[in-house]
């Protein structure tokens, strides 16, 4: 019965990685990308989410409540999960390894941005393009927030493949390393688009 348990609260882990907070990610730098064409493109663009109906019970549903359970058993696995030397290659056991990485500076990363722009929203601040310019005006805020993007690029596109591999979808050692070429190509994209975004506050 554990067994059981805790095959389906991963599975959980790895659909929730995916849908909704990989979405999300997704959504979130693609509208910080509207930077790149300026303060006025990505005011409007934020505008929009910001005006979502009941807003804040679809952040708490589909993104915090999410986030949360990923992240506490995320750090779970970390810290009890141990490298598959047999079944998978030193490659795909070093990914094993980032993927914990990146989880545990995530945690930090989101909770930092997440002071930084929802609770100081809370607190009445303007979510706007010059909230996030200010932010990244420090050299050292600036470095950790692409490593933050960087961490949360790699953690979706890694985590795409144990989604793909855990719920049975890419069996063979072909498909997965098919899939592994394809995950390294949604980092690629991913990671520029993000990386592009933040650094268009500091222009």
């Amino acid at each position: 019965m554990a067994g059981n348990r805790e095959f389906n609260n991963r599975r959980l882990h790895s659909l929730l990685g995916v849908l909704p907070i990989g979405i999300f990610l997704i959504v979130h730098l693609t509208i910080n990308y509207q930077a790149t064409k300026g303060a006025e493109a990505y005011n409007a663009a934020a505008g929009l989410m910001e005006n979502i109906p009941f807003l804040l019970f679809v952040e708490t549903v589909v993104i915090y409540i999410p986030i949360l359970f990923h992240a506490i058993y995320g750090v779970y696995i970390a810290f009890t999960a141990k490298p598959n030397n047999v079944r998978f290659s030193t490659f795909r056991n070093w990914m094993f390894v980032l993927q914990r990485i990146t989880g545990v500076i995530l945690i930090i990363f989101i909770a930092w941005h997440v002071w930084e722009t929802r609770i100081a929203k809370a607190l009445g601040a303007e979510v706007n393009f010059d909230m996030m310019a200010n932010i990244v005006d420090n050299p050292a805020m600036l470095v950790f927030y692409i490593v933050g993007i960087v961490c949360a690029t790699f953690h979706l596109s890694n985590g795409l493949w144990s989604f793909f591999v855990s719920w049975g979808i890419t069996v063979s050692p072909r498909s997965q390393r098919i899939l592994t070429y394809v995950t390294m190509l949604v980092f690629v994209a991913v990671t520029f688009i993000g990386v592009r975004a933040i650094l268009a506050f500091t222009v």
